[in-house]
C-alpha cells in the first residue's frame, strides 16, 4: 500500500509539472499572436516536413536569437539576425518563403512583422520555435555537428526547454 501511495504522489508531481508546462505554453503561444496577429504561424511539424519536401520551394530559416544562443545550435541552415533587427538587415526576394524562430516565438514575431510591414509576404513564425522544435525531438547542430543542447535563454523561459536538452551556459537575457 505505501509503495501504491509512492507512486501515486509521483504521478500527480509529474502530471502537475507537465501541466504548468502545458499552461506556459498556452499564454506564451497566446501572447505572440495577440502582439503579432498579421503573422502566420507554422508548427515545428510543418517546418520539418516542408524542409524535406523537394518538390516544394524551400524556406529561408531566420533564427532571431543572440550569437551566444545561435553558437550553443540551430536548426540546419539557419542564418542569424539579431534580436531587435530591422528588415532590411536580410536580402531575399520578397516572395521567398521565410521562417522565423527563435527560443519560444517572441523575438522571431516581432522579426516577422518587421518583415510583413516592409512588403515580405511569404513569411511564417515556428510557433514554440526552437524550445518546441527541440522538445519535439527535430535535431539541431552546431558548426554543422549534431548536438543535443540548445541554449535555455534564462532560466526562467528555459523551464519550456525539456531539462535534458538545457545547455548550462551564461543566461541570455531576461525577457522573452
Amino acid at each position: 500500500m505505501r509503495n501504491l501511495l509512492l507512486v501515486v504522489v509521483i504521478l500527480l508531481a509529474l502530471a502537475g509539472v507537465a501541466f504548468s508546462q502545458g499552461i506556459r505554453w498556452t499564454i506564451v503561444n497566446w501572447k505572440v499572436r495577440h502582439d503579432f496577429p498579421q503573422v502566420q504561424g507554422i508548427s515545428p511539424k510543418e517546418v520539418a516536413e516542408w524542409t524535406k519536401d523537394a518538390k516544394r520551394d524551400q524556406p529561408v530559416l531566420l533564427d532571431v536569437r543572440t550569437k551566444a544562443e545561435y553558437d550553443v545550435s540551430h536548426i540546419h541552415g539557419a542564418q542569424r539576425v539579431e534580436p531587435g533587427s530591422e528588415a532590411s538587415a536580410i536580402e531575399l526576394a520578397k516572395g521567398r518563403p521565410i521562417v522565423t524562430y527563435c527560443s519560444v516565438g517572441y523575438r522571431s514575431g516581432a522579426f516577422a512583422k518587421k518583415l510583413d510591414e516592409a512588403g515580405y509576404k511569404n513569411v511564417h513564425n515556428m510557433s514554440g520555435s526552437i524550445f518546441q522544435w527541440a522538445n519535439d525531438g527535430y535535431p539541431v547542430e552546431s558548426d554543422g555537428h549534431p548536438v543535443q543542447k540548445v541554449h535555455p535563454y534564462n532560466e526562467e523561459w528555459g523551464k519550456l526547454l525539456k531539462e535534458p536538452l538545457r545547455a548550462k551556459v551564461p543566461p541570455a537575457g531576461k525577457g522573452m
